[in-house]
């Protein structure tokens, strides 16, 4: 499981405690409503309060899938250290918190649209690991920082721009960055075709894909199939209450594309694309590699391969 660093948990635990959870978790319904319909946050974080049941049931799940995008990028470019990160559409900063955990001590520069994300990303910054963190008015239609940072995250943040926006603000994104550019969205058909097209754009910009994908050709998978992956995360109470569920735990769903510049890191021969499917005689492996789509049998008589294929899952290298 991929969870909330202790410090950054316990830090929304004291403001909720502050604030008393009256109204939070109506308040956390009607967002997740409105993000179904993939309305702009700016139309729903409208107080102190709307940030705060945001913290408490979305943050959590977003956490998890940029904290396993930021470990992928570790795996692929093992070298890359960035001093510098931006996180741009960065809420209440839960991209920073991830890569403040790959990445200690890195600076951290914050952008976002909305003052009450701002503001508690400021109230949540002090518990972290990072180094300097600089907190911005603004957002990706508008992006001009006038400086470069080697690692550039933008988090759920492109699926509220309209098709007519989204390769601009993907160049922008671009423009800002001297090393690594990580984008993370929902994992659903429509984000993972519009992560597709900022594909090609930055791959003629000249960017190497790193993850997840092993190749720069066109993505072979043919609708109603499309790439995404899953994060499995424990739920904390107020977890448990913001989302009125009654699991102890959430599979949070998405797709990423991880460019580099020139020179940094490398991109793996393959990737599983589904969960394996064994039994005592053999593994069955759905992987992308750099000829395309293949399916993979691995037999129990192979014993070194057959042990090591049932320890493989969805979304892992191989």
């Amino acid at each position: 499981m991929s969870d909330l660093p202790r410090a950054l948990a316990e830090a929304i635990r004291r403001l909720a405690d502050e604030r008393g959870r009256k109204g939070l978790a109506e308040s956390a319904s009607q967002m997740s409503a409105h993000y179904r319909q993939r309305g702009a946050s700016r139309q729903v974080i409208g107080a102190a309060a709307d940030a705060l049941a945001y913290a408490l049931s979305r943050m959590p799940a977003t956490y998890a899938a940029v904290s396993s995008v930021l470990d992928e990028l570790q795996q692929r470019a093992p070298g890359f250290a960035p001093a510098s990160v931006l996180d741009v559409g960065c809420g209440p900063g839960t991209a920073s918190w991830a890569a403040a955990e790959a990445y200690p001590g890195s600076a951290l520069t914050l952008v976002d649209h909305n003052r009450e994300f701002l503001s508690l990303a400021e109230a949540l910054a002090g518990e972290g690991t990072a180094g300097a963190v600089d907190l911005r008015l603004g957002d990706l239609t508008g992006l001009d920082l006038g400086q470069e940072s080697e690692l550039v995250v933008c988090a759920y943040a492109l699926t509220e721009l309209g098709d007519a926006q989204l390769t601009q603000a993907a160049e922008r994104l671009w423009r800002h960055c001297s090393g690594v550019l990580v984008l993370v969205e929902p994992g659903r058909p429509r984000d993972y075709e519009r992560l597709m097209q900022v594909r090609r754009h930055l791959i003629e910009a000249g960017g190497r894909v790193l993850a997840p994908c092993p190749h720069e050709r066109e993505c072979p998978l043919i609708e109603p199939d499309w790439c995404h992956f899953s994060v499995r995360l424990s739920r904390s109470r107020d977890h448990i209450r913001m989302k009125g569920a009654s699991l102890g735990y959430e599979d949070e769903k998405f797709s990423y594309l991880v460019v580099a510049r020139p020179a940094i890191g490398a991109a793996v021969p393959g990737r599983i694309l589904r969960r394996p499917e064994g039994n005592k005689f053999s593994v069955t492996l759905k992987v992308c590699a750099e000829a395309g789509l293949e399916t993979r049998v691995v037999a129990s008589r192979d014993k070194l391969a057959f042990k090591a294929a049932r320890k493989l899952d969805w979304g892992d290298p191989i």
